[in-house]
Parts: C-alpha cells; sequence; structure tokens
C-alpha cells in the first residue's frame, strides 16, 4: 500500500546562528532559531514521513524540551525517522519538498541538498525534489524574517 505524509516547518531568522537547509551551511547573514540546527527543509521532510506512517509529529519524537539532543543535525533526525519507516515495514518512496524564502538563493544549493537528503532517508537523489520559491515580499515571510519548508512524502506499506 502506499501511503502519503504532509509536513510544514517555519523557523524565525535571526542573527548568530548558521543557516542549515538540506544539511547544507548557506553563507547569509542570518541564521535560523531552534533547539536543533533549524533546518526547516529537514523539518519538513522528517513531519511528512512521520505522517505517512501515522506516527506523531517531529515535536514529539524530538521534543524541543530534550536537553540531550540541543543543536542535532536535522539530518540525523531524518536518519532516525527514515529507522522508524523500516521497523514498520515499510520503505520511502520519494519526497517532493518546497522552501519559502525571500533570501537567499536557493538554487545554487539545491543539488547537494538533495544528495544530502537522500542519503539520511536512504534514496536515490533523484528521489528527492527540492525547489524554492518567494513569499512575493508579502508578511512576515515576505519581509525576510523567516523561511518556512512544505514537504509530501511517499511511503510503501505492509497494510
Amino acid at each position: 500500500m502506499t501511503l502519503s505524509g504532509i509536513g510544514y516547518d517555519v523557523h524565525q531568522l535571526v542573527e548568530g546562528r548558521a543557516l542549515i537547509l538540506g544539511g547544507v551551511e548557506i553563507p547569509h547573514t542570518h541564521g535560523l532559531d531552534g533547539h536543533s540546527d533549524a533546518d526547516v527543509l529537514a523539518h519538513a521532510i522528517a513531519d511528512a514521513v512521520l505522517g505517512a506512517i501515522g506516527e506523531r509529529d517531529i515535536g514529539f519524537h524530538f521534543p524541543n524540551t530534550d536537553q540531550s539532543i540541543r543543536g542535532i543535525s536535522s539530518l540525523e533526525i531524518l536518519r532516525k525517522v527514515a529507522s522508524l519507516v523500516v521497523e514498520k515495514g515499510g520503505r520511502i518512496i520519494n519526497i517532493d519538498a518546497t522552501l519559502v524564502a525571500e533570501a537567499p538563493k536557493i538554487s545554487p544549493h539545491v543539488a547537494e541538498m538533495r544528495s544530502n537528503l537522500a542519503t539520511a532517508l536512504g534514496l536515490d537523489p533523484k528521489r528527492v525534489g527540492v525547489k524554492a520559491t518567494t513569499n512575493e515580499r508579502m508578511g512576515f515571510l515576505g519581509r525576510g524574517e523567516g523561511i518556512a519548508a512544505l514537504a509530501v512524502a511517499s511511503v510503501e506499506a505492509p497494510e
């Protein structure tokens, strides 16, 4: 049976943090605020995969109250989520994700993001879609106050 899940995440941009998206450190004046490395792309994908297998969200599995995972790489979160899929007898088929950011430019980093995400999830990079768009300068995303990501995951699982 093929199952699907959807994920969404958003983090505020702040000074003094590295900007990590899809496991890639991207040069920028600001980074994303969060308990982990705040990689919104990886977080949205994790929630999509968790949703596809009927699990609770990333905040349940990786709570921001757990000091032992402060600063954790979101690629590690994806590895753990992928192992949950395997434990349930499933396999991830593909991922499609979109980043929403006014800046920085994402396209120069997409190939490396796809590779990092695919490796963490045990997929061929051809099965990981990463796209980017702006919010047309509207709202908090359009003002450059944060970055958001949306993702869809398809998972094959036993009935």
